[in-house]
């Protein structure tokens, strides 16, 4: 069983009066594949290189406005990716808004069951303590984690998008140097001990 330890940080809610709708019942989502009429593109531009990400805002609508809420408040800018995870041959970089000022309310959480989408290599993941307490911090993985998708009594992480670029700058921000004496539980040794800043984050619109 999970330890939700390992990502007790949360998201926020935000307007939602132009959501797009989910696939109707019955209808079999790809998990693989990012519907094109919805996607909003996103790069981050971080102290290592730039990483483009397609957030899925049909499938994962609550998850994805929230993270473009704190993008149009320019929350993002200077916040960190401060923790490199191992998992099996790879593992995951977790980043997120370190500032207790910028921080907007919980939001709903979008499993896969209810998405389609799966925790692979590439997925943007939202962290979670439990169901309804995500906020701003996220996770990117380097290899597949069926671990993480919902299961009967376990509700799993969230993705809500794909790297669509900068996959090399993922992996070396994940083989960062970590201090072998920081962070708590399951997180010791996991925070990387130069955190590697986001520098800007914005949207595509070319």
């Amino acid at each position: 069983m999970l330890s939700l330890t390992i990502f007790a940080l949360t998201l926020q809610p935000v307007e939602t009066s132009a959501m797009p709708v989910r696939p109707a019942p019955g209808e079999t989502p790809v998990p693989d594949m990012i519907v094109e009429e919805d996607i909003v593109p996103v790069r981050l531009t971080t102290e290592m290189g730039d990483i483009v990400i397609h957030l899925d805002r049909l499938r994962a609508p609550v998850t994805t406005n929230n993270f473009l809420a704190y993008l149009e408040k320019g929350w993002w800018d200077g916040q960190p990716f401060y923790r490199a995870m191992p998992w099996g041959d790879g593992g995951l970089i977790q980043g997120g808004v370190r500032d207790g000022n910028k921080l907007l309310p919980p939001i709903a959480h979008e499993s896969t069951a209810e998405t389609g989408l799966s925790n692979k290599r590439g997925a943007i993941v939202m962290a979670n303590g439990g169901p309804g307490t995500a906020r701003n911090d996220f996770f990117i993985l380097t290899v597949d984690i069926e671990a993480f998708d919902s299961k009967e009594g376990q509700p799993g992480f969230a993705p809500f998008g794909m790297v669509v670029e900068g996959m090399d700058v993922v992996e070396a921000i994940l083989a960062a140097p970590v201090d072998p004496n920081m962070g708590a539980g399951p997180m010791k040794g996991q925070m990387i001990a130069k955190p590697v800043k986001i520098l800007d984050a914005v949207r595509i619109t070319d």
